[in-house]
């Protein structure tokens, strides 16, 4: 099965979809070992992650296809795509569409920011006209080679226009042929309830630790009707926290001695990356330099 196929009949099941985000294909590796359905490489992961800088709207397109693709090659479950504001205009949004479709993503999420965009649970965001937003939406289904590639389009309007004006601009893109719909920073229960409830179309929900969303537990996201919870930077904030401890051991006690049942081992990492295949593979081919003794170097 495709794994376009296999994200839309995620979202369309009566479960709701769990997708948690990757920012490197190590993360999203161990997305897929957890047991998790979907992953999602975001771009504050990839700001983060491969450039240290916020998400700001600094990273490319190509950046952002080059990480996608090592993504896709590194698990066997569908990879969500990030793709901000389409990195333009509509033209531009034609082009996401085809290199991320060509990189492998399973789908891409488009919102409705002016471009350059920042994350949505940062202050001062703008949001295009919706009209501009429908026509980036029908360039992307233009774009698009595989009917089962899912466009998901995220309303970023909620804390600048308010809820009334999200669920109209959600609506609006769905009719234009959104296949879901993602309304950002909600700031309480009551209003996610009001987003699953009034928008006609399969809803994305975001839930950021410390951003403007309240944490609703997945069994109550799933009664209120969500089609898919997004964990978008959760991986991320669990690396930079993990990295921070082993640093501050190492620095005080001039060893890593005393951390080392919070890390990962060394033959764990390796069995996680596979190993055991490669060097199945070694073996097939004929290759025995990892068994041969080494010799001196010469002069």
């Amino acid at each position: 099965m495709r794994m376009t196929t296999r994200y839309r009949e995620l979202i369309r099941r009566p479960q709701i979809a769990v997708m948690v985000g990757a920012y490197d294909a190590l993360s999203a590796r161990l997305v897929e070992t957890a047991g998790f359905d979907l992953t999602f490489v975001h771009d504050y992961g990839v700001s983060a992650g491969l450039l240290g800088m916020p998400d700001m709207g600094l990273v490319t397109l190509t950046e952002m296809t080059g990480v996608i693709a090592n993504v896709v090659k590194a698990v066997g479950i569908p990879v969500v795509a990030d793709g901000g504001c389409g990195f333009g205009n509509p033209l531009n949004t034609y082009r996401t569409v085809r290199e991320y479709e060509a990189a492998g993503a399973a789908g891409i999420n488009l919102e409705d920011q002016v471009y350059p965009k920042r994350c949505g649970h940062l202050a001062g965001k703008q949001v295009i006209r919706p009209e501009e937003m429908v026509e980036k939406i029908q360039a992307a289904r233009d774009a698009r080679r595989d009917p089962d590639f899912v466009i998901t389009a995220r309303v970023d309007s909620l804390a600048i226009h308010g809820l009334d004006d999200a669920v109209s601009r959600a609506n609006l893109y769905a009719q234009a042929g959104a296949d879901m719909v993602f309304t950002e920073a909600p700031t309480s229960v009551e209003e996610v309830r009001h987003i699953i409830r009034s928008v006609h179309a399969p809803s994305w929900i975001n839930m950021v630790e410390g951003g403007k969303t309240p944490l609703i537990p997945i069994p109550e996201l799933q009664e209120m009707g969500a089609a898919l919870v997004d964990y978008g930077p959760l991986v991320l904030f669990a690396a930079a926290a993990g990295i921070c401890r082993a640093l501050e051991v190492l620095k005080r006690d001039g060893t890593t001695a005393a951390h080392l049942g919070e890390l990962m081992s060394f033959t764990a990492l390796n069995q996680l990356n596979r190993i055991d295949e490669y060097r199945a593979r070694e073996t097939q081919y004929g290759d025995k330099a990892a068994d041969a003794p080494h010799s001196p170097a010469p002069g």
